[in-house]
């Protein structure tokens, strides 16, 4: 009879594609993986793996039994979340992956106050961009991920927890003669941004409409402190999230902060989980706790800003146009 071992095991080959990798996220040595996989071959009575020097390669049925291993193994894992936390809510392990623009600012004030509401949370972070994260979460790896919405994976439930508008941070200068004009910030190829991958990025050159651009200047940067940085060193201009503002902008920053006029651009955070996982009820309650604090740090926006860019959004869109 084969084990959910055996195919944990052999999910991990068909994901590293490669038996010491498979061997080092399984905790066991190579040979014993090995071993493992040779008799699940056995007791399907067809081969899974190609083996080649250096490498390997999974048969074509060796495909769709990683498939349907998959599904089993995560239909295994709801059964024991069913079984464990039904009786109290947020309670025991929980896996929860964040993407990088929302995890130093939002976390760390959320943290604590989950810990005083829920002590019996054993909470455990993957910070990652957002492909990987959908990626863990279908495979089981994860229970929830909190990042930008929307989400277009099939087998996926989404929650909307709040919007977090964008501010415009350009260098600090005269009046007159300073070359990060907020319009010129928005249409011109000044504007810095994160590296290819994070949502971000994309969330920006959307509003901004500017993603064809090939004179933009790519700097490869990972993170939004980076970002703040080469602002404030006159390298150009941003677009950052207000949650990240209470973290980023520090008081000495030689940088100018500008509010859009409604509709201002933002991104919507929220969660999401597998459709099939029986915690719908404690993903519901940690994204209450994630919303307060949300709207918490979203709130004094405004005021941090240092001016309405009344129809900005229009002259700059005009401006693209005529480009």
């Amino acid at each position: 009879m084969i084990t959910l071992k055996q195919l944990r095991y052999f999910g991990a080959v068909a994901r590293h594609r490669h038996f010491g990798r498979a061997a080092e996220e399984c905790h066991v040595s190579q040979p014993a993986l090995s071993l493992q996989i040779q008799e699940l071959e056995t007791q399907l009575g067809c081969q899974l793996v190609e083996r080649r020097r250096g490498a390997i390669a999974l048969t074509e049925i060796g495909r769709e039994i990683a498939e349907r291993a998959g599904r089993i193994l995560i239909e295994a894992s709801d059964l024991v979340d069913h079984a464990r936390h039904r009786p109290n809510l947020l309670s025991g392990e929980l896996d929860l992956g964040v993407i990088p623009s929302i995890a130093p600012y939002l976390l760390p004030a959320t943290l604590p106050l989950l810990q005083r509401r829920h002590p019996a949370l054993e909470l455990r972070l993957r910070e990652t961009q957002t492909a990987t994260l959908l990626d863990e979460l279908s495979d089981g790896q994860l229970d929830v991920a909190l990042l930008s919405l929307p989400v277009d994976r099939p087998g996926l439930e989404t929650l909307h927890l709040f919007d977090d508008g964008f501010v415009l941070v350009t260098p600090s200068g005269q009046d007159g003669d300073d070359p990060f004009t907020p319009e010129a910030a928005l249409s011109g190829d000044n504007l810095l941004l994160l590296e290819e991958g994070h949502c971000l990025r994309d969330q920006a050159l959307s509003f901004c409409r500017t993603a064809q651009s090939s004179s933009r200047r790519q700097y490869g940067a990972s993170s939004l402190s980076t970002i703040m940085q080469m602002v404030a060193n006159g390298f150009g201009a941003t677009l950052m999230p207000a949650m990240a503002l209470p973290i980023e902008l520090r008081p000495d920053m030689p940088v100018r902060l500008f509010r859009f006029a409604e509709p201002e651009p933002s991104r919507s955070v929220g969660l999401v989980w597998r459709k099939t996982s029986p915690r719908k009820h404690d993903f519901q309650a940690l994204g209450r706790i994630l919303a307060e604090v949300g709207e918490m740090l979203t709130a004094e926006r405004g005021q941090a800003a240092e001016k309405d860019l009344i129809s900005l959004r229009a002259r700059t869109e005009s401006s693209l146009r005529g480009a």
